[in-house]
């Protein structure tokens, strides 16, 4: 019975990061799940996330030692292939496929003989509505944003 409780609870886990296309935290699958009126604890979330990072259908992203880690189910080898933008202000993580980062990776690649893991590669600053202010409206042609 236990073994069929987990499944269940690992199946609305991936249906809610499937759902999903932003990162998420364990925090918000939590909160899912409680509205959903699936008690379950966070220990349990994290054991659920660890298995499904380990079979990969799920990427673990750690961006830096002060967010907690966040989490999205796989579409193929689309976050691997791009840069990551992250903003110090209110912790937006930008998705980057840019010609120029392209570009850049090619160049550290001939020039230095170094392969960039771009999938892994993270960029700090400040976004354009922290900077600019709410007005602002970036071109996204080439980013997928999800706030934090």
């Amino acid at each position: 019975m236990k073994a069929e409780y987990n499944t269940r609870q690992r199946a609305v886990i991936l249906d809610f990061l499937k759902e999903n296309s932003a990162h998420v935290s364990a925090r918000d699958i939590l909160e899912h799940l409680n509205a959903m009126g699936i008690k379950v604890g966070v220990a349990t979330i994290y054991r659920t996330l660890d298995k499904l990072c380990s079979i990969g259908l799920v990427k673990k992203f750690v961006i830096d030692e002060r967010s907690g880690a966040c989490y999205q189910y796989v579409r193929g080898a689309e976050c691997e292939e791009h840069f990551h933008l992250k903003c110090v202000s209110c912790g937006k993580l930008i998705h980057m496929d840019c010609d120029f980062l392209a570009e850049m990776e090619k160049h550290i690649l001939d020039e230095h003989g170094f392969t960039v893991s771009s999938g892994k590669t993270v960029i700090y600053g400040r976004c354009a509505e922290c900077e600019l202010g709410e007005n602002f409206v970036p071109d996204s042609s080439c980013c997928h944003t999800h706030k934090h």
